[in-house]
Formats: C-alpha cells, structure tokens, sequence
C-alpha cells in the first residue's frame, strides 16, 4: 500500500509486484510487433528467387532489394529512436505500422524493380522505428527479476515471424505468386494499428517523465496492482538521474555509458551482420549447392526455429547468470555452428541440425541483446539507446545483406564461405566478454539499472 503525500518510484512499484495480465497483454502486443519485422526480414529472401527470374537479374543485382530495407531499418531507428524519448513509445508505435503497412501493400504493386527498391526502403523505415520502441515498452512495465526472461521471449515474435515468413511464402508463392507474400506482411499491421489505438498502454515511465497527470499514472499502475493507494501520490523514476542534462543521443556518451556504448554497437553490428546474410542469402546458398527450393526453404526456417527456442533459454539463463557472459559463450558457438553448415550441405537433415544450433545460438543471442541494451540503458534514453545500437547494428545487416552475392560470385568453396560467415559471432562473443568485465568493474555504479549488475 502507498502513503498518500509520498514519493513513489514506478520502477520499484513494478519490480515488487508479480505479473499481472496487463503487463503480459504489453509482452503479446509487443511481440506481434516484432514478429512483422521477421516475417518481412525472412519473406524477402524468400521471393527472392521469384523477384530474380521476373526481372532477369544476376545475383550481385538482387543484392539492392535485401539492402533497401535494410538500409530503411537502419534510417528509422537512427531517425525515430530519439523521437520515442520525446513524443512516447505508443504513439511512435502507431506512427511506424502505418507507414509500414502502407509502403509493403505498395511495394506489392510495384511495376518495376527500381520501385521496389524505394518501397521496400520506406517500409524498412517504418519497421525500424517499431522495433526498437517494442523492446522498450515491454521492458519498461517488466519487473527486474524477469525481464531478460519476458523481454527475450517478446522478441521471439521477430524468430516466430520470420519462420512464419518462410512457410508462408513458400505456399503463397505457389499459389498467389510473390507479391501476394507483401501484400499479406502489408494488411496485418495496418490492421494491427487500428486495434492498437485502444489496446496498446503508453509506458508509465514515460508518463513520470513526461510529467503526466497523476490520475493517468496512478490509473496505469492500478493494472498492475488494484489495491494499491495511490491517491496524492507523487511519482518519480530513480534511473532518469543519470546522464547529463544535454541531449539523449549525447547521453549515450556520457563516461557511465560511453564504453557500454561502444561494444554494445559492435556486438549489434556483428551480430545482424551474420543474421541478415543467413537469412537473406541461405536459401539461395543451399539452392545453389544442389537443394531444391522447397528444401532450402525448409533448412531455413530451422534458424527461426532455433532461433525462437534459443531466446527463451537464454533469457533465462540470463536472468540467472551474468547475462554479458552467457551471451558471450552463444555467440562463439554460432560461430561454430555456422561454419558447420558449410561441411554439411550435401546433407539436408544434418545441414538443418546444424542451421537449428547457429539460430539457437545466434538469433536467440540477437534476443538477449535487445533485452541487455534496454536494461542498460536508464528510462529518460532508453528508446535512443536501445535504438541507436540497433541502428547501427543495421549497418551490418545491409553489409551481411549485400555479401552474399559478392561471396556467391566469388566462387568460394561452401566450407571456406561459411567458415568465413560464422567469423562476426567470434568477434560479437569477444565484444560481450569485454562489456562483462566492464560492467563488474562499474557494477556499483551501474546497479540502479535493473538486469545487469550480476
């Protein structure tokens, strides 16, 4: 019960009280979020091949349409991360479906492939914006002793999304051809938005921050505890005080998060770097060795798959452990599982066992990095930071994007491109070590930042 006339810090609030279906409610609206960006991310690697043939393009030409939305990715969360700081998680989050939904039902339509360049790059601005904001809202009503646990398993949308992505586009293409696999990842946010106008709850951090009326913050926790007296209750949150007054993205250099900073960008760069050349060129790599389509699209969907499972046990784990370290050893076993593939591609069932393993390790691991950035990060800049290290994460995934085509050219062996491939895992793994030691060596400063100072 609260003491009316006092000060109440929501972040504590959250964390001493048990989940509610409010906050859960947060967690699956935020996780349909993520899984559009798998489904789009994963389906154009997909028609892929379709897109190829229509227009009569080599490889190295196709390589464009993977970067475009990539390129887009990366422009919105550099362009919006901030923007959520300032105008609210929820209302950017309805800004970007829309923009989303409208640029993929018109990337469907598109009459030639200099247009689906431009439209897969406007949808890839709005995906960009959203992501980062889902991660945040979701680990911003998530109390700390659950939230890599809760924020790894909403990010398993984006893995569910994309294996999504791959079964449907491999009927859908059959059956409707490959526009109609954007036009479906098109409808389903648009009307997702229209639902989400009721449904989605603003962050109450954001609302403390923002200097929102007591009523609406005081009405928002009662979600989470009816019972709770919060009547002439002023609110606040501890972790804003950190930083300096200037601007956020001058925030994210300040001497408490600058090295933070720094290796979580490099472990994000690395890290969808390797994710975004697997899932844009995989399909195509094992095409190219002698699988049929339906085959490798299959095999590929095995990353997601993996991908999912890898998430939650590792969300887990880092609730447990110190969550630098056991993303540290994942990442060096995607390395090695990765370049395993190669080894195995004459094999289809051990060459799925090995993809399953490089997702688990890999694309779970991507999971607990957004869940490790979010709770790095303190409330008043969390949107920008989450945001910008997955913008310049993007960076990699545009570069993993584009590299397939040139590897593909090349004529590298398929042991020698996929031993290459598993190399930015090595160096992700190396940068977490690193971060891990940083952290224990700052871990007094760093404890009001709930997750990470194990």
């Amino acid at each position: 019960m609260a003491n009316p006339a006092s000060t109440l810090d929501v972040t504590s609030f959250i964390d001493r009280n048990r989940v509610t279906p409010f906050q859960v409610l947060i967690a699956v609206l935020c996780f349909l979020i993520v899984a559009i960006d798998g489904f789009d991310t994963a389906a154009i690697g997909f028609i892929a091949p379709s897109i190829r043939a229509l227009w009569h393009l080599s490889p190295q030409q196709l390589g464009p349409v993977f970067g475009a939305g990539l390129a887009g990715l990366m422009a919105g969360a550099l362009l919006f991360g901030p923007i959520g700081d300032r105008i609210g998680r929820k209302r950017l989050l309805l800004g970007c479906l829309l923009v989303f939904g409208v640029s993929s039902v018109a990337a469907a339509a598109a009459p030639s492939f200099g247009w689906l360049i431009a439209l897969r790059f406007a949808t890839g601005l709005g995906l960009g914006g959203a992501m980062p904001n889902a991660v945040t809202l979701t680990s911003e009503y998530c109390p700390a002793r659950l939230r890599s646990f809760l924020v790894t398993t909403m990010f398993c949308g984006f893995t569910c999304g994309s294996a999504l992505g791959g079964f449907a586009a491999a009927m859908l293409i059959v059956q409707y051809g490959w526009r109609s696999v954007l036009l479906v990842g098109g409808i389903v946010p648009l009307a997702m938005a229209l639902v989400y106008v009721r449904a989605l709850p603003e962050s109450v951090r954001y609302m403390v921050n923002a200097q929102w009326p007591p009523a609406r913050i005081a009405a928002a926790l009662r979600r989470i505890d009816p019972n709770a007296n919060l009547d002439g209750v002023a609110f606040s949150v501890a972790d804003v005080s950190r930083g300096s007054s200037g601007s956020r993205i001058g925030r994210l250099f300040t001497p408490e998060l600058r090295n933070g900073t720094l290796l979580l960008w490099l472990t994000f760069f690395m890290s969808l770097l390797l994710i975004y050349l697997l899932q844009s060129w995989l399909p195509m790599l094992l095409h190219t060795s002698g699988a049929s389509l339906r085959t490798a699209a299959l095999v590929t969907a095995m990353f997601q798959v993996g991908g999912t499972l890898g998430a939650i046990a590792l969300g887990w784990l880092m609730d447990r452990l110190n969550p630098c370290f056991v993303l540290a050893v994942a990442y060096v076993l995607a390395g090695v599982f990765t370049a395993a593939i190669g080894h195995l591609t004459g094999s289809p069932w051990l060459a799925a066992i090995s993809v399953f393993l490089a997702g688990v390790c890999v694309s779970g691991t991507q999971c607990g990095a957004n869940a490790l950035s979010a709770a790095f990060y303190p409330s008043d800049c969390r949107v920008t930071g989450v945001s910008y290290a997955n913008g310049v994460g993007r960076f990699g995934s545009v570069l993993g994007s584009l590299a397939g085509g040139s590897m593909l050219a090349a004529g590298l062996d398929m042991p020698m491109l996929f031993s290459i491939v598993g190399m930015p895992a090595i160096v992700a793994g190396c940068a977490m070590t690193v971060f891990g030691f940083h952290l224990r060596r700052d871990e007094v400063a760093l404890s009001p930042v709930a997750g990470v100072g194990h």
